[in-house]
C-alpha cells in the first residue's frame, strides 16, 4: 500500500524535532551534528536568532499579499542584491527550480525580442543537476533523471564537463545561452577553475550568447565569497540562486542585467508566493551576515582548518577515501568505498552528511560553524571510515 507521503524519497530512518546551530536532535534526544545543513540550505545553521528575530517580527506584521501590489520587503532585498552583484534587476521564486524555469524562459525571450526566435539552443553540461521540473530536467538530460518523463522540452544540448574542444565546437552565433554550475553539487563537488570560467566569458562574449550561472548550491557565501564566480573575476548575464539565501525559509531568486532581462516586460512571468514579506525579511538578514566581509574571512579561515583535517583523513583511511575537493564550505570527499556505506555508518557516529554523483561524499555544513564543531566532525568521520574498514574486513 502507498504511503501517505509520496514515496519518491529513500529516507534514512531518522526525525527530528528540533536543531540550534550545527546540531540536530532526534526524536529520542539524540543528538547529530549537521554537515548537511539541509543541503546547503541552512547557511546560518539552526534556529539563528537573527533569522528567528527577522521571521517572529515580519509574521507579526504581513505574511502575503501576492505581487498583484509593491512589497516594501520584496524591494529592500532586490536593492540589496542589485547593489552587492553584477545584477541590475531581481525576481523572486520560491526554490532553485522556479530559477532555473525562469533563467530559461528570460535567455530564449531575449532573443526572441532581439528578432532571432529561432535563437534557442542552451549549452549545458554532463552531471549538471538544474532541477526537477520538465525544463530543468531537460536541461541537465542525465538518464537518471529523465527517463520516462518524455517528452522532454527541446533546445538544450548536454556536453562532456571539462570538455573545452566540444564546447567550442558546439557553440556558434545560433546559441542562445550557455548554463553552468560553477561547482557542481549533485554532480559531485567538481569546481570549473577560475580560467575556464573566464574561457567560458570570453567565448560567450565572441558568439552574442548569454551566460547563465547556477549558484544554487554554491552561492551566498559557500565557497567564501558571495558568489563562486567572484573569485574568477567574471559575471554572468543571468544567475540563478535559492537554497543557502532563504536560510531555511523556502526563497530563490534570478539575478539578471538589464539587458539579459530586457524581454521580461509585463505579463511574460509570474509567481503567487515568490517574494513574499516572510521570505524576504529572512532573505535580507541572512544577505546581510552572509556578505560581510569579516564574515566571508571566517568562511575562509574555518574552510582552511575542514579542509587540511579532511586531508588527514584521507591519509589515514586510503581505502575509504581517495581525496577532497571544492572550495571553501561546499567540500567533497571522493571515495574509495561506496559513498552511501559512509553516509549510513556516520548515521551510527551520530553525524549527518550528503551523497552525491562520482561517488562523492558531501560536507555542508552552516557557514558559522564554530572551529569546536569541526574538530568534532573530523572525529566522526575518522568514527565512520574505521566503521567502513571494519565491515569490508
Amino acid at each position: 500500500m502507498i504511503t501517505a507521503v509520496l514515496p519518491t524519497y529513500n529516507r534514512a530512518p531518522l526525525a527530528f524535532t528540533k536543531g540550534e546551530g550545527s546540531w540536530l536532535t532526534a526524536e529520542d534526544g539524540s543528538r547529530y551534528l549537521d554537515l548537511g545543513a539541509g543541503i546547503a540550505v541552512n547557511a546560518l545553521g539552526h534556529a539563528h536568532p537573527a533569522l528567528v528575530q527577522a521571521i517572529s517580527d515580519q509574521a507579526a506584521k504581513l505574511w502575503h499579499v501576492s505581487n498583484l501590489y509593491r512589497i516594501p520587503e520584496q524591494e529592500a532585498l532586490a536593492e540589496l542584491l542589485v547593489d552587492k552583484t553584477f545584477a541590475d534587476t531581481v525576481f523572486f521564486t520560491n526554490s532553485g527550480t522556479e530559477a532555473a524555469e525562469l533563467a530559461i524562459k528570460m535567455a530564449r525571450k531575449y532573443w526572441y525580442d532581439k528578432g532571432q526566435p529561432e535563437r534557442i539552443e542552451i549549452l549545458t553540461f554532463e552531471g549538471a543537476f538544474h532541477g526537477r521540473s520538465t525544463g530543468a530536467i531537460a536541461a541537465a538530460g542525465s538518464e537518471k533523471m529523465v527517463k520516462g518523463f518524455g517528452p522532454l522540452m527541446p533546445g538544450f544540448r548536454q556536453l562532456p564537463f571539462g570538455d573545452h574542444d566540444a564546447l567550442r565546437a558546439a557553440i556558434s552565433d545560433k546559441t542562445a545561452a550557455v548554463m553552468i554550475e560553477p561547482i557542481q553539487g549533485e554532480g559531485g563537488i567538481r569546481t570549473l577553475p577560475d580560467a575556464c570560467l573566464k574561457g567560458l566569458r570570453d567565448l560567450c562574449d565572441a558568439h552574442g550568447a548569454l551566460l547563465i550561472f547556477d549558484e544554487v548550491q554554491c552561492g551566498m557565501g559557500r565557497t567564501g565569497k558571495l558568489f563562486a564566480h567572484e573569485w574568477a573575476g567574471v559575471t554572468p548575464d543571468i544567475m540563478m540562486v535559492a537554497k543557502g539565501i532563504g536560510g531555511g525559509f523556502p526563497l530563490g531568486a534570478v539575478l539578471a542585467t538589464e539587458d539579459a532581462a530586457s524581454g521580461m516586460v509585463v505579463g511574460t512571468h509570474g509567481s503567487t508566493y515568490g517574494g513574499n514579506p516572510l521570505g524576504c525579511a529572512v532573505g535580507a538578514a541572512v544577505t546581510r551576515i552572509v556578505s560581510d566581509d569579516a564574515f566571508l574571512a571566517e568562511v575562509n579561515r574555518k574552510a582552511g582548518l575542514f579542509r587540511q583535517g579532511l586531508e588527514g583523513l584521507v591519509a589515514a583511511h586510503p581505502a575509504v577515501f581517495e581525496g577532497v575537493r571544492g572550495q571553501g564550505l561546499m567540500l567533497g570527499l571522493k571515495c574509495k568505498a561506496p559513498n552511501l556505506d559512509v553516509v549510513k555508518a556516520g548515521y551510527a557516529e551520530h553525524l549527518l552528511t550528503v551523497a552525491a554523483a562520482d561517488n562523492c561524499l558531501r560536507l555542508l555544513p552552516a557557514l558559522n560553524i564554530p572551529d569546536a564543531d569541526i574538530s568534532e566532525a573530523l572525529k566522526r568521520l575518522d568514527a565512520a571510515a574505521s566503521r567502513v574498514e571494519q565491515d569490508a574486513a
